[in-house]
């Protein structure tokens, strides 16, 4: 892989990680479902003007955008604001990968090997271990939150591949703008943010600072590079890059939310990152021995 390009990839995993934190700012003024609404119509207004609208049926444009962008990011930013610290948030919502496994065996068809269900094991016991330690920083009802929208970002993967091929950016720009007016929506009816949405020039510098870092650099920076790259590697070289997601997530926001890093922490990581780990490993043998 080009240098340049090994460089691009540790930016995105970083900012990834570190959008976590941001998340965690912005939430300290802005209600979830605000969050969410603010981020996809930044992303979506004025670049729907200068994308064209994917090329598939309109229909599977409209169901990327309404579970991955309102159900998913719904769903992760609630369970962050209820009780998840920002760095477990990044680690737990590594899971996706085998909610996406387990839906591509039951909708797909698609066979899972003994690595897989290994690794699964191996990182579910990680969760395991968070559910033990239910206080500061992870409460029940915000575990099971970032697990749920685990579970979406596993459907909309799943989208993704019933799809097929299409333009990464267009995508991106019209799903936003199918996802904001129903975060819009209800945002007004179940947090009545229209005090918040009439001053919003109220708000604090930091948390201006989040809206910006969650809307341009992880959605339209971080994803733009990502799909740009993956025009030129198979997804299996990109994979392993995302397991820096949840380090850079913990131990960011140890240095800038003076979030503790409990021995218990450390351990439910390497469990949950082990667990990834064997899960890329067993799809590179299969793989190889498919060809051979």
């Amino acid at each position: 892989m080009n240098p340049l390009h090994i460089l691009l990839l540790l930016l995105v995993v970083a900012i990834w990680g570190i959008n976590f934190i941001f998340v965690k700012i912005g939430l300290q003024e802005i209600p979830p479902l605000l969050l969410c609404f603010t981020r996809f119509f930044l992303v979506s207004i004025p670049a729907a003007c200068f994308f064209k609208r994917p090329s598939v049926p309109f229909k599977w444009v409209v169901l990327y955008g309404l579970v991955m962008f309102v159900l998913h990011f719904a769903l992760m930013f609630c369970g962050i604001y209820v009780g998840v610290s920002a760095g477990l948030s990044s680690l737990l919502l590594q899971t996706q990968v085998f909610f996406s496994l387990l839906l591509g065996a039951i909708l797909l068809k698609e066979r899972l090997n003994q690595w897989q269900l290994f690794g699964a094991f191996i990182s579910f016991s990680g969760i395991a271990l968070v559910g033990l330690n239910l206080g500061d920083s992870v409460n029940l009802f915000g575990l099971l939150l970032v697990l749920a929208a685990a579970a979406t970002w596993g459907l909309g993967s799943i989208i993704v591949k019933k799809m097929g091929k299409t333009e990464s950016g267009s995508l991106l720009v019209w799903s936003s703008l199918i996802a904001w007016p129903p975060l819009l929506l209800l945002s007004l009816l179940i947090e009545k943010s229209h005090p918040i949405l009439l001053d919003f020039h109220h708000l604090s510098s930091p948390s201006y600072s989040a809206v910006l870092f969650i809307a341009l650099c992880s959605t339209a920076i971080g994803l733009g590079i990502w799909n740009w790259l993956l025009q030129t590697y198979p997804l299996s070289t990109m994979a392993p890059f995302t397991l820096l997601v949840p380090i850079f997530g913990m131990f960011g926001s140890v240095l800038f939310l003076g979030e503790s890093l409990e021995a218990w922490k450390m351990v439910a990581a390497a469990l949950v990152i082990g667990g990834l780990s064997f899960n890329l490993l067993g799809a590179r043998l299969v793989r190889k021995r498919g060809e051979n």
